[in-house]
């Protein structure tokens, strides 16, 4: 599931149901988030929804970009790019989401550290088959995506190969979870910050088996900034590629 925290409260958002909608409009601790899953792209992103002094809400265009999800907005129907959080086409083109800190956790992490924390209940108003995974095996590390993208011939790593995405300014890197899991710990600089990221397993694919709880264990990161948690995501190669071509891949 994906956790959001801000002041204090917690909010989990499984992926059971994220992988049926792909956006969950909420409002936490009195800031209006937008909570984003892309199944194609493993890329699991919340953003705070306020723009300029006005609080938008986003839903699904159905259109994909490089085979990431492209959202929405209700109010002035501008349409953005999931992976970065931009807008490409409308009023707002141009303007990037403010990402908040989240990420991918299993439920007893969750359950662990905050026992009075919220959790998105399946009783949405839709009839899906929660907890089945409509992209069964679709995380195998060496196959494509299913729709052509940007980059695809840059093979410094496997397509689906999972990294830790981090971008400050013009300067991003790509750590592959292969290095990480198996170093377990790594310090990089970007933009003259230090950032410590960890690896930890326990943490299940929802893409892999028919029954996302089910899912073989592929693990999960942490990212500290000078120290503290910061921001940061867990996509596959292959969106990175398309994205962000010039990134840094740290071996």
């Amino acid at each position: 599931m994906i956790a959001l925290r801000l002041a204090g409260r917690a909010r989990a958002y499984p992926l059971q149901i994220l992988v049926w909608h792909e956006i969950v409009n909420d409002v936490v601790a009195g800031v209006p988030v937008a909570v984003t899953f892309c199944p194609l792209c493993n890329t699991a992103i919340a953003f705070d929804r306020r723009v300029g002094g006005r609080t938008l809400s986003f839903g699904t265009t159905g259109n994909l970009r490089n085979s990431d999800l492209v959202m929405y907005d209700r109010q002035t129907e501008s349409w953005w790019q999931q992976f970065g959080g931009e807008a490409v086409v409308g009023r707002y083109a141009g303007t990037r989401l403010r990402m908040l800190r989240a990420r991918i956790v299993a439920w007893r992490t969750f359950r662990s550290r905050f026992p009075d924390g919220l959790v998105l209940s399946r009783d949405t108003g839709y009839s899906r088959p929660y907890g089945e995974n409509p992209y069964a095996g679709y995380d195998d590390v060496s196959t494509p995506p299913l729709f052509p993208t940007r980059g695809n011939k840059d093979e410094r790593l496997p397509p689906k190969e999972r990294v830790v995405f981090l971008e400050r300014g013009r300067s991003a890197v790509a750590i592959p979870y292969s290095t990480l899991a198996k170093k377990r710990r790594i310090e990089v600089t970007l933009a003259g910050r230090r950032f410590d990221v960890r690896w930890h397993g326990g943490v299940s694919s929802a893409l892999d088996a028919g029954q996302i709880a089910s899912g073989r264990d592929v693990g999960a990161a942490q990212v500290f900034e000078e120290g503290k948690p910061t921001t940061f995501t867990e996509p596959f190669w292959f969106a990175v590629a398309a994205f962000r071509p010039g990134v840094h891949v740290v071996r």
